[in-house]
């Protein structure tokens, strides 16, 4: 399955963009900009009934947005 398969799949899941879904763990007081992966992702498996490996995708999409900082 593509990088791409992977967010059209999270969209129609949960109905929520990568940007959305930084919204909704904003709201939630998990996101920060020096949050760790397994924040975010057990974050998204437990409020979206997403699999690790989706979860995991949401992630990469943050770092490449710059949206975490990952050092």
């Amino acid at each position: 399955m593509s990088y791409q398969s992977y967010l059209d799949n999270i969209q129609a899941k949960t109905g929520k963009t990568p940007e959305q879904l930084k919204d909704t763990a904003e709201k939630a007081g998990v996101y920060r900009r020096d949050m760790k992966a397994t924040d975010l992702i057990n974050y998204l498996v437990k409020e979206f009934d997403l699999g690790r490996g989706h979860a995991m995708a949401i992630w990469k999409y943050f770092k490449d947005h710059n949206w975490v900082d990952t050092k």
